[in-house]
């Protein structure tokens, strides 16, 4: 009797020890560690914009400084013209470097006729607009009044006048210079002789941007 309890306890551990297995079924899973070489790599970020282009800005002037050679073709009294070569000065300023700006302006021109020698001054003040286009290559427009001055004296009246001028010009500068070259044409308007006058001018030199 003591044998047969002992096989039957035998018996049940055996079959307890077989029950106690792991079922593949069972919800918990194993899952293996990360490796520590992806723990301590470096979270990958987006690329960095690549950096925007800077481009170069031409820079305005508000000042205008010329000086030139000047042709004027003075016609004094119907039938009498006579060819007069001299200087011409000019100052322009733009405000904040618009189009329309003040343009001052002195001319003066001499000439030898009939052993006479002749003497022909401006001196006006007006505005001058600038055409829109490319900088390198700027025209303009102005409208300029003040008086002038014309030598020897004669009997037919006085020496200064009233005077105005109207036309216009191109600036010739190299980008990125300033120092450039001016092409002008104009009419001078004139009474002396008891005659009005309308004499063309023409002007060509060298235009300094500050």
């Amino acid at each position: 009797m003591r044998y047969v309890a002992f096989l039957c306890g035998l018996v049940l551990i055996l079959t307890c020890s077989a029950g106690a297995q792991v079922n593949p079924g069972s919800s918990f899973l194993l899952r293996s560690p990360a490796p520590a070489w992806a723990a301590a790599a470096p979270a990958l970020s987006a690329p960095a914009a690549s950096p925007q282009g800077v481009y170069g800005v031409l820079q305005s002037y508000n000042w205008q400084a010329y000086a030139g050679y000047t042709f004027l073709r003075f016609y004094e009294i119907p039938g009498v013209a006579g060819n007069m070569n001299g200087l011409n000065f000019s100052v322009v300023y733009y405000p904040h470097t618009g189009r329309l700006g003040l343009d001052g302006e002195f001319a003066a021109a001499f000439a030898s006729q009939s052993g006479v020698n002749t003497k022909f001054a401006l001196g006006m003040g007006g505005a001058r607009y600038r055409l829109p286009g490319p900088r390198e290559l700027e025209a303009w427009i102005h409208g300029l009044a003040g008086g002038s001055h014309f030598l020897p004296q004669t009997a037919f009246g006085s020496t200064s006048a009233f005077a105005f001028e109207v036309g216009g010009g191109i600036d010739l500068t190299p980008r990125g210079k300033r120092l450039g070259y001016r092409l002008q044409a104009d009419m001078v308007g004139t009474r002396y002789f008891g005659t009005h006058q309308y004499s063309p001018k023409i002007s060509f030199g060298l235009v300094y941007k500050l």
